[in-house]
C-alpha cells in the first residue's frame, strides 16, 4: 500500500516502505554519531537536488526547498488521474496479460500424465473417494487440486497410476486442474512487481522483477502441471507482499490498514505452511524481521512499555496464532473428507485407524495359553506379525514370516507352552515364560535358525520362518522367551496383558530378539516388511504388543480393553509426526536428484516427461539464474567490504543511499538465505525445484541491485538497460521453450541450447529436421487393414489436435518478444521529461520401474515406508501355490 513517497530509514533486516509525506517528515529520525536524534531525508530528498546541512560530526541530511515542493506538487497532480488511467496499473495489466499467455498457452499438452501428476492427481481421486492416504506434504494444495477435479467431474476410478497414462479417452478434466495451478503461477508475476515497487523502488526495477519471474523457464514449467510448487510460490510471494504493505503502515500503528496487512501476513504464513513444509522458511523470514522490529521499538524511548506490549500482542496473535489456526484448519478439513480407510492406513497407529471405519472388538485384558492373538510391532508402522503359505526363495526356503499393515486372518497366532501343548485350565502368561507361537491358518510355528534373512546380510541377523508339518512335534528353534519391557501398571509389568504390556520375544537357542525394520522384501514376498531375529538389537525395533486376544475358555466377566479413539488434536499430532518421519526416510538416490550446492549455478535439471520425440525437462533460464546468483554474491561482497571499512573508522553513507539499499535488499537477501541454506542440513532426496522459492527472492534482490546500479543515470539510459536485460532473458527463454512446453524441436537446436555439459536432457531423441515430425505422424495414422474407418477418423483428429497445439506453441514463443517490448516501452512513458530519476520513481509417488521420475512426496516400493499390496492378493497367490 503506497501513500506518496518512501522513507530512507528503517530497522535492520526489513525493507524500506512508503508512508505519507507529512508523517515521514514529522516522525522519521535517525541518530548522529553522538546518538542525538536528527531528521532524515524523505525519498524525494535522496533523489532530487537538495540543500545540504551539516549536523554534528559531518552527518549529512537534506531539506526540501521551494523548487522541490513545486516539483512534488506537480508530480502529485499527475497522480490525481483516475486509477484506471494509471500508467503503473497499465504496465501491470500488460505484464499480467502476457503472463496468462506464457503460463497457460497449450496447457492441454501433453494429453497424458506428467511427472508428479502421478501422485497429486492420484490424491485428488482419493479425496473424491474419501479414502485415507499418506503423503509427506500438508493437505491444502492437494485439496485445491481435488476440489477443481471434483467440480469438473473427475471420475475417481482414474488413478493417475503411471506417467504417460492417457487423459483423453477416460475424459479426465486435467485441463481445469492444470489451469488452477497455472493461474496461481500467473498471480505471482504482478506480486513480484508490487513487492519491489512497494519496497520503495522504481517502476523500472519492479518491471524487471516481474518480467524475469514471467520468463523463468522453471517457474513456467512447474505452473503448467498438476504440482504443488505453484501454490507454494504463490502463497510465499503473497506473504512477502503483505508484509511489505504492513510495514508501509508503520507510522500508522494500530490503524485499520495496519491490522489488515498484519492479519493477511499471518494468513499467508498459514497457507504457505499448509502446502509444503518449505513454507516454514517464509515463517522464519517474517519471524526474524518481527523480532528485529520489536527490538527496535523497545529501544525507542518514545514508545511506552504499554504501547510496546500492544505491538507484541498484535504480532503474536496475527503471526503465531493465525498461521497455526490456518494450518490446523486445513488438517481438520482433510480428516473430514478422508473418513474411510485406504492405502495409507498402515502408516498410522491402530487407534488412528479406528477413526477410519476400522473396528476392533474389545479383548480380554489377560492373555492365557491357548489364546488366539494378533501381535503388533511397536517400533515401526509396519503392522502385524504375519505369515502365509508362500515360501522364501532364498535361505531355508521355509514359509515366509513378515510384517503386514492391514487386519487379516493371517495375522492370528495361537500361544502354546514350551512343549507345544495347551493346558486344559486357564494359565496366564507372565514375564520369563517360554512359549511357542503357531500360525492359525497354516499350523506352522514361529521359527528361527542359523540362516541369513532375504534382505539383511548383517551377521547379527537371522532368518525367521514358519516351520512344521503334520505329526512333527517341533524343536528347540520354535521356542521364544517372553520378556516384558514396560507395563501400563504394576500388574501389566508382571503378566502379559492385551494393549497394556510391551514385550520382547527372545529366541532361546540363538539368543536373538524378534525384530523388524523398514526394509521391504522382494516382489516374491509381496513387498511386505522383513522380520528377522537380531542380536544386540535396538529395543524399539524389538518391542511388540498383543492387540487382539480371544480364547474359548475366558470367563464371561473377564476385564475387557480396547483402544481409545483419538480426537482431532491426537490425529493431527500423530499424522504430522508420521509425515516428518516419512519425509526424513526418503533417502534413496534418484536419477535426477541434486544437492543444494549445484542449484545457484543451475548445474542440472529434472526430466519430467518424454514421448513422441518430445520432452519436458525442468531447467531454469540461465540468464535469470546466473544474474540473480551474481546479485547475491555482489550483495554479500559489498556488505562485507563496508563492514570492514566501518571497523577502520570510515563512514560510507553515500548521502543516505547505503542504509536505504542495505535495508531494502537485506530483507530479500535474508529471505533467500532462509529458503536456501537449510537444505544443506537435509539428507533426504532433494531436487532443483526445491530452490524455486529462494530463486524468487534472488530475482527480487537482483531488481534492487539493478535499481542501485542505474540510480544516477538518465531515465532513457535506464530504460535501455532494462530492455537489454529483458530481451536477453526472453531470448534465452525462447531458446529452451521446447523443454518447457514439450513442443517440437530438432537435434541441432537442442545441442545448441546446452549451455552446461551437466544439463542431461537427451538431444538424440529429437529428429534432424521438423519435417520428420509430420512424416512420423502420417505413418502413425496411415490406414491398416485391421483398423476401422471410425478409428482412423479418431486417430486423424487426434493428430490434427496435437499439430495445432504445437503450432500454437511456436506462435506464442515467437510473439512473446514483441509483447514484452511493448510492456517495457510503456514503462518509459511513466518517466517525465526531466532526467531527474526521483519524479519517475516516486509514482507510487510413481512406479519406479516404469518411469524413474518419482520423488519428493512419493512413497514407492524402494522407500522404507511403502505400504505393501493388499493381502487379498497374497491369499490368492497362496491358493494358487497350494
Amino acid at each position: 500500500m503506497r501513500n506518496g513517497h518512501s522513507s530512507a530509514v528503517d530497522q535492520t533486516g526489513v525493507p524500506v516502505y512508503r508512508g505519507t509525506q507529512a508523517q515521514a517528515a514529522a516522525r522519521e529520525s535517525t541518530l548522529d554519531d553522538n546518538n542525538n536524534t536528527v531528521p532524515v531525508a524523505s525519498r524525494e530528498s535522496l533523489d532530487e537536488s537538495r540543500e545540504h546541512h551539516n549536523h554534528g560530526h559531518g552527518k549529512v541530511v537534506y531539506s526540501n526547498n521551494s523548487e522541490d515542493s513545486s516539483r512534488f506538487t506537480k508530480f502529485k497532480s499527475r497522480r490525481s488521474l483516475p486509477w484506471y488511467q494509471s500508467r503503473e496499473l497499465q504496465i501491470v495489466g500488460a505484464i499480467t496479460l502476457l503472463s496468462f499467455i506464457v503460463r497457460l498457452w497449450a496447457i492441454d499438452y501433453p494429453t497424458s500424465v506428467v511427472f508428479d501428476e502421478v501422485h497429486f492427481g492420484g490424491f485428488a481421486s482419493k479425496y473424491i473417494k474419501s479414502q485415507f492416504f499418506m503423503d509427506v506434504h500438508p493437505p491444502l494444495a492437494k485439496m485445491l487440486i481435488a476440489l477443481t477435479g471434483w467440480l469438473f467431474g473427475l471420475n475417481p476410478s482414474f488413478d493417475f497410476k503411471e506417467i504417460g497414462l492417457d487423459y483423453i479417452e477416460p475424459k479426465v478434466p486435467y485441463v481445469p486442474m492444470r489451469l488452477m495451478c497455472g493461474i496461481m503461477g500467473v498471480a505471482v508475476v504482478p506480486m513480484a512487481f508490487y513487492t519491489v515497487r512497494n519496497s520503495g523502488h522504481s517502476i523500472h526495477a519492479a518491471t524487471l522483477a516481474a518480467l524475469l519471474v514471467l520468463f523463468e523457464n522453471s517457474l513456467v514449467t512447474q505452473s503448467r502441471l498438476i504440482l504443488l510448487d505453484s501454490p507454494l510460490i504463490l502463497f510465499t510471494a503473497f506473504t512477502a507482499l503483505a508484509w511489505v504493505n504492513f510495514h508501509n503502515q508503520r507510522n500508522n500503528a494500530f490503524s485499520d490498514d495496519w491490522f489488515i496487512w498484519l492479519f493477511l501476513t499471518g494468513v499467508g504464513l498459514g497457507l504457505s505452511g499448509s502446502v509444503k513444509w518449505v513454507g516454514l522458511f517464509i515463517i522464519a523470514t517474517i519471524g526474524t524481521s518481527t523480532i528485529n522490529q520489536l527490538w527496535n521499538l523497545w529501544g525507542d524511548l518514545k514508545v511506552s512499555p504499554r504501547a510496546w506490549l500492544n505491538h507484541f500482542i498484535a504480532r503474536a496473535l496475527c503471526l503465531i496464532v493465525v498461521p497455526i489456526a490456518v494450518y490446523m484448519l486445513m488438517f481438520e478439513i482433510h480428516f473430514l473428507i478422508l473418513h474411510n480407510g485406504g492405502d495409507g492406513d498402515g502408516f498410522m497407529s491402530a487407534p488412528f485407524q479406528m477413526t477410519l471405519g476400522h473396528s476392533l472388538q474389545d479383548s480380554p485384558l489377560s492373555v492365557a495359553y491357548g489364546a488366539s492373538v494378533s501381535i503388533r510391532h511397536q517400533g515401526t508402522k509396519g503392522g502385524y506379525l504375519h505369515s502365509h503359505a508362500s515360501v522364501y526363495e532364498t535361505g531355508s526356503k521355509q514359509q515366509q514370516v513378515t510384517l503386514y499393515p492391514h487386519k487379516d486372518s493371517n495375522n492370528d497366532w495361537i500361544i502354546q507352552k514350551r512343549d507345544g501343548t495347551v493346558p486344559e485350565d486357564l494359565e496366564y502368561i507372565q514375564h520369563g515364560d517360554i512359549i511357542r507361537l503357531m500360525h492359525t491358518a497354516t499350523s506352522k510355528r514361529l521359527h528361527s535358525h542359523d540362516h541369513k534373512p532375504p534382505m539383511t546380510e548383517d551377521e547379527n541377523h537371522f532368518e525367521v520362518s514358519g516351520y512344521g508339518y503334520a505329526g512333527f512335534p517341533g524343536d528347540a528353534n520354535d521356542e521364544w522367551r517372553v520378556e516384558i519391557v514396560e507395563g501400563k501398571d504394576e500388574e501389566s509389568g508382571k503378566y502379559l496383558h492385551t494393549l497394556n504390556t510391551q514385550f520382547k520375544l527372545v529366541h532361546t537357542n540363538m539368543n536373538c530378539d524378534l525384530f523388524s525394520h523398514k526394509v521391504k522384501l522382494p516382489k516374491w514376498a509381496f513387498e511386505q516388511q522383513e522380520v528377522t531375529c537380531m542380536r544386540s538389537a535396538v529395543l524399539a525395533k524389538t518391542t511388540w504388543v498383543v492387540e487382539s486376544n480371544s480364547h474359548a475358555n475366558y470367563p464371561a466377566d473377564a476385564r475387557m480393553v480396547n483402544y481409545k479413539k483419538p480426537g482431532f488434536l491426537g490425529k493431527f499430532l500423530e499424522l504430522n509426526k508420521v509425515m516428518w518421519e516419512t519425509n526424513a526416510g526418503l533417502l534413496d538416490s534418484h536419477p535426477y536428484d541434486s544437492r543444494p550446492s549445484s542449484w545457484p549455478l543451475l548445474k542440472r535439471g529434472i526430466s519430467f516427461w518424454g514421448r513422441e520425440q518430445k520432452h519436458i525437462y525442468l531447467v531454469g533460464n540461465p540468464v535469470t539464474w546466473f544474474m540473480s546468483t551474481a546479485a547475491i554474491v555482489v550483495y554479500v561482497m559489498i556488505r562485507g567490504l563496508l563492514f570492514l571499512r566501518d571497523k577502520r573508522g570510515y563512514n560510507d553513507d553515500f548521502n543516505g543511499l547505503r542504509e536505504y539499499y542495505e535495508l531494502s535488499g537485506g530483507f530479500f537477501f535474508m529471505a533467500w538465505v532462509y529458503h536456501y541454506l537449510p537444505f544443506y542440513l537435509m539428507d533426504r532426496q532433494l531436487f532443483l525445484h526445491h530452490y524455486l522459492p529462494a530463486l524468487y527472492f534472488a530475482i527480487l534482490l537482483l531488481s534492487v541491485t539493478f535499481d542501485l546500479a542505474c540510480r544516477f543515470i538518465p531515465n532513457r539510459a535506464r530504460l535501455v538497460a532494462l530492455v537489454l536485460i529483458v530481451s536477453i532473458a526472453i531470448y534465452s527463454f525462447r531458446l529452451r521453450a521446447p523443454l518447457t512446453y514439450g513442443s517440437e524441436w530438432i537435434r541441432s537446436e537442442c545441442e545448441a541450447s546446452k549451455l552446461l555439459t551437466t544439463w542431461d536432457y537427451d538431444c538424440n531423441q529429437y529428429p534432424d529436421n521438423y519435417a520428420q515430425y509430420a512424416a512420423n505422424a502420417a505413418a502413425k495414422v496411415a490406414p491398416v487393414e485391421s483398423t476401422t474407418s471410425s478409428e482412423q477418423v479418431t486417430n486423424i483428429d487426434s493428430f490434427e489436435r496435437d499439430n495445432d497445439s504445437q503450432e500454437q506453441q511456436a506462435a506464442s514463443a515467437g510473439g512473446v518478444v514483441d509483447a514484452a517490448a511493448a510492456v517495457v516501452g510503456a514503462a518509459a512513458a511513466v518517466a517525465p521529461e526531466s532526467d531527474s530519476v526521483a519524479e519517475a520513481e516516486d509514482a507510487q509417488i510413481t512406479d519406479p520401474a516404469e518411469s524413474k521420475m518419482a520423488h519428493d512426496g512419493e512413497i514407492e516400493p524402494t522407500f522404507d515406508f511403502e505400504v505393501p499390496v493388499n493381502d487379498d492378493e497374497v491369499n490368492n497367490n497362496e491358493k494358487n501355490e497350494v
